[in-house]
């Protein structure tokens, strides 16, 4: 069963409010996408990596796929307005795959070690749906939409939510076949569109890693950088 990584790299970065998408702006010599590219082609559970893009790049981010053709299988899918969207394109363009394993990735996240790809990789051998999770180490608060709090949950029980996340390619597909009958469906996350609406299947979690942060921010630019050249390449 092969092992597909889909590299999720639609976003336009508005909120970061560069003149390119983050995921194509250069760090430690080289883009954003292209450090969470190379760790993929160098993880030897994947066999082949598809990256999803906004239309407006695909010259760009053609011409970069190509500098890496030689290393491992690529593919260039575009996405859509929504998150869901790359999801679904990924879906579609490997719909004639009997049966194959999908690991996504948010191509922001270029931390990502080899182990926890690994990690990832092993856990999907295992289990229809992998996660990977931190703990919270903040006190949390939910408000209502005034801005009161209603509730303190208890943090020991709270997980913050990072990337890859696994899957048996037919456990997501069915998972977005009820979604998408749903009228009210929004998707941001992949595992939570497996826990609504196949909640029979386990979702496995997996421990993910401080550097594997969501690039949002201009400052997280040095905080990348600095993982990037002044960190070991695999946490002790």
């Amino acid at each position: 069963m092969p092992t597909i990584a889909v590299l999720l790299a639609g976003g336009t970065g508005r909120r970061f409010g560069a003149d390119r998408p983050k995921q194509l702006l250069t760090v430690a010599g080289k883009t954003v996408l292209e450090h969470t590219l190379t760790a993929f082609i160098a993880a030897p559970d994947i066999d082949e990596v598809a990256v999803v893009i906004h239309p407006d790049w695909h010259d760009e981010v053609a011409g970069l796929l190509r500098r890496y053709a030689a290393q491992k299988a690529l593919k260039l899918l575009h996405g859509g307005a929504e998150r869901s969207d790359s999801t679904l394109a990924a879906l579609r363009a490997y719909g004639d795959v009997a049966d194959c394993r999908l690991v996504f990735h948010d191509a922001v996240r270029a931390g990502v070690s080899q182990l926890l790809i690994g990690r990832v990789c092993a856990a999907l051998r295992h289990h229809r749906a992998v996660n990977t999770v931190l703990p919270a180490v903040d006190t949390m608060i939910e408000v209502d939409s005034e801005g009161h709090t209603v509730a303190v949950p208890d943090r020991r029980r709270l997980r913050r939510v990072q990337t890859p996340q696994g899957f048996h390619a037919g456990v997501l597909r069915e998972a977005y076949h009820r979604a998408l009958a749903d009228p009210d469906f929004q998707g941001t996350d992949d595992c939570g569109v497996v826990f609504r609406y196949c909640p029979e299947v386990d979702i496995a979690l997996v421990e993910g890693e401080e550097r594997n942060f969501k690039l949002t921010w201009p400052d997280d630019l040095a905080l990348l950088h600095h993982f990037l050249t002044d960190s070991p390449s695999e946490p002790c």
